[in-house]
């Protein structure tokens, strides 16, 4: 995926901070944000599920939810996905993105009304407020999630 974040759709994943380089686990669902627990830094929350950990996923939370639909087999969805690794680091704090195989969570793909992918799903308690769909350039993502209030500009404020 692009990242040395080692991800796994039970158990969240293990990120390293960016800051100290502690490995640190980040789960699928929680209350807040994940902060490493060595120097506090905050810490990209970018978590795969399945059909079972997709809901506590997106429902549990303050912070606006990316849901990424994707296949290994799509090659737009193989060119975003260093993009969205990327603004999962960006938005360190400030943004949760939740990635979905189509393959490996067919219902949820199917509950979603996905008819392309990739397609990407802004969610804010467990509620769609935005969606776009096909490969998009960085910048038009950053533009789209600031239009929509779940980002502040590039890199903005935290």
């Amino acid at each position: 995926m692009g990242t040395d974040t080692t991800r796994t759709a039970v158990t969240g994943a293990i990120t390293p901070c960016p800051r100290c380089g502690r490995r640190n686990r980040t789960p699928v669902a929680a209350a807040g944000h994940p902060r490493c627990g060595a120097c506090k830094t905050d810490l990209p929350w970018l978590v795969d599920t399945d059909d079972t950990t997709f809901d506590p996923a997106i429902q549990h939370g303050t912070l606006p939810v990316l849901v990424d639909i994707w296949a290994p087999w799509c090659g737009p969805c193989r060119t975003m996905a260093p993009v969205i690794d990327q603004l999962a680091r960006d938005q360190a704090g400030r943004l949760k993105i939740v990635k979905v195989n189509a393959d490996h969570a067919p219902r949820t793909a199917q509950r979603l009304q996905v008819r392309g992918i990739p397609t990407l799903i802004l969610m804010s308690n467990g509620t769609e407020r935005g969606r776009m769909v096909g490969a998009q350039p960085a910048h038009a993502l950053q533009n789209w999630l600031t239009q929509q209030g779940a980002i502040a500009g590039t890199g903005g404020p935290k």
